[in-house]
């Protein structure tokens, strides 16, 4: 089992600290924190007691550091580029069909009720709707990987 004090100091860094997640893994146990509501905040737990205790005897100076060191992935960007998230967990489609054309690329421009892309969930294919305008700048996701509920897909600069 992780040792509460150890995740409530991991908590008390990112509530000081002005990133937004924490996300540690050691032993075998993956730890998640943030503060932006809609994001993933999970404990995995370690396979075996042996990685458990190596987890909690780790010191917290520890984790600040290495966050520091690689930052989130959805991390918001420098810039007034909008993102568009994953509504739903699933797989990320950029086209209808493996031979079809994408939907958008970096560079195309998009009105709200434009199709993005396809995510499927249980079998269901869900085509998401740009709901701004303005043209990609970055696709976030490579095709047919998974991605998760919040995951930021696209950032297009608004027009």
């Amino acid at each position: 089992m992780i040792d509460l004090d150890f995740l409530q100091r991991l908590i008390e860094a990112l509530d000081a600290s002005g990133l937004d997640s924490i996300e540690l893994e050691r032993g075998g146990t993956r730890i998640k924190l943030a503060k932006t509501p809609g994001t993933a905040v999970a404990v995995a737990a370690a396979p075996s007691p042996v990685a458990q205790a190596a987890v909690a005897s780790a010191p917290v100076t520890a984790a600040p550091a290495a966050v520091a060191e690689s930052p989130p992935e959805s991390a918001a960007p420098a810039s007034d580029l909008l993102e568009i998230k994953s509504p739903m967990v699933g797989t990320f489609y950029l086209a209808p069909a493996p031979d079809a054309p994408p939907y958008a690329e970096v560079g195309t421009r998009v009105s709200p009720g434009d199709t993005l892309c396809i995510i499927e969930a249980m079998k269901l294919m869900n085509e998401l709707e740009s709901e701004v305008s303005g043209v990609i700048q970055e696709i976030c996701v490579e095709n047919a990987d998974p991605v998760e509920f919040g995951q930021v897909l696209y950032r297009v600069s608004p027009s």
